[in-house]
């Protein structure tokens, strides 16, 4: 079974590949089909399969010869993984499919943040809507403690765009509510805090490298999405092993 969690996760990949690519350009997903972004060839299919066709291919369009950007086999494979260990921490069963979907739309989403600086509406919101709608029919969770999951997730990074006058963007405050909507509340405050302290380990680390200065915007999306795995997949045992060490 985790061969086909691999196998899933790694088609997956290569449709989000087509997402990253074409959403923050405002194309279709459908057409055209999967063509080379240099020459504008269409990809047979024997060259479209997730990661083999890139090592088969060197890295390289077999057409014109263009490199063929590392980002393709990168999500291909972070997604085949993520499927993978998801399997066995969420179950067989319906919660799996909402844990592939949040984690299909978060690798999405840190992608394209990382690429563009930009949280497209196009796919938080409809995944804060599916969040929501999973928790009617997922026995794990309620959809009360969905909806608290979305106020939380929403509302910390809305009281922080206040406060600090644009420390957060308006895509980190509906990315925070689609985790919630995903999670729940507590995974969704465990989020947004593991978030802060890996931006900030990240953020210092480039500035004391020179990679960064002070007043460059850093994306918040990739460690916030990042932060949602790990609580999706080690969440919970975290949050147990917080209250049975710092509580009475």
């Amino acid at each position: 079974m985790m061969g086909v969690a691999l196998v899933l996760g790694a088609v997956v990949g290569s449709f989000l590949n087509v997402v990253v690519v074409r959403i923050p350009r405002g194309q279709s997903l459908v057409r055209p089909p999967s063509h080379c972004g240099v020459c504008g060839k269409p990809i047979r299919w024997f060259d479209n399969i997730p990661l083999l066709s890139f090592l088969w291919l060197r890295g390289r369009c077999r057409l014109c010869q263009t490199r063929i950007s590392w980002r393709y086999p990168v999500i291909e494979a972070t997604t085949a993984i993520l499927f993978a260990l998801a399997a066995p921490r969420v179950g067989w069963g319906v919660e799996l499919v909402g844990a592939w979907l949040f984690v299909a739309v978060l690798v999405a989403i840190a992608a394209i943040d990382l690429e563009h600086q930009v949280i497209p509406d196009s796919i938080s919101l409809p995944a804060i809507a599916a969040g929501l709608a999973l928790s009617f029919v997922t026995p794990s969770r309620v959809w009360v403690d969905s909806l608290l999951g979305i106020t939380v997730g929403a509302g910390i990074p809305f009281a922080v765009i206040i406060l600090s006058r644009g420390g957060m963007g308006g895509g980190d405050m509906r990315l925070g509510a689609l985790i919630g909507a995903f999670l729940g509340w507590q995974l969704a405050l465990l989020s947004l805090f593991m978030a802060v302290l890996l931006g900030g380990v990240v953020a210092t680390a480039l500035l004391v490298a020179g990679r960064k200065g002070r007043k460059d915007r850093i994306p918040f999306g990739p460690f916030l999405a990042g932060s949602g795995v790990i609580c999706l997949l080690w969440g919970n045992a975290l949050l147990g092993w917080y209250w049975s060490s710092f509580t009475p």
